[in-house]
């Protein structure tokens, strides 16, 4: 990461990041179970407040309190029967003399934590 790097202040995972992290991960399991399994991580955790639900455009809008308030977007897609990829957006507007990104990315990665112990990861995504 470069310097200026670690003081962006949003983040979204995708097939192309460069940070394996920080990558779409793709999960067994049809829409509605990642879905509902996904909303359940956000709705349990007493730092999270879940302000929209969009199963018809697969969204899940989070305000997330602490340890500093960030903004989440949490977008489910159905690619296949039984492949589903979930991604995440998070941004904050808090100024930090050392950077955002590493707490941000930490966040990240411990929502992906919490869905790979509901559902299998599949590692690879299969070319369509």
């Amino acid at each position: 990461m470069s310097l200026f790097g670690r003081f962006r202040s949003q983040i979204e995972t995708s097939d192309q990041n460069k940070d394996a992290s920080l990558k779409t991960h793709y999960y067994k399991g049809n829409f509605n179970k990642i879905f509902e399994s996904v909303e359940k991580v956000f709705h349990e955790d007493a730092d999270c407040r879940i302000l929209t639900v969009s199963k018809e455009h697969g969204e899940i809008a989070v305000e997330i309190k602490k340890p500093f308030p960030c903004f989440l977007i949490v977008t489910i897609v159905s690619v296949k029967a039984l492949e589903t990829a979930v991604d995440f957006n998070i941004s904050t507007e808090r100024f930090s003399i050392l950077g955002n990104y590493p707490e941000l990315k930490k966040r990240v990665v411990s929502y992906y934590d919490r869905v790979n112990q509901l559902h299998t990861v599949i590692k690879e995504k299969q070319n369509s």
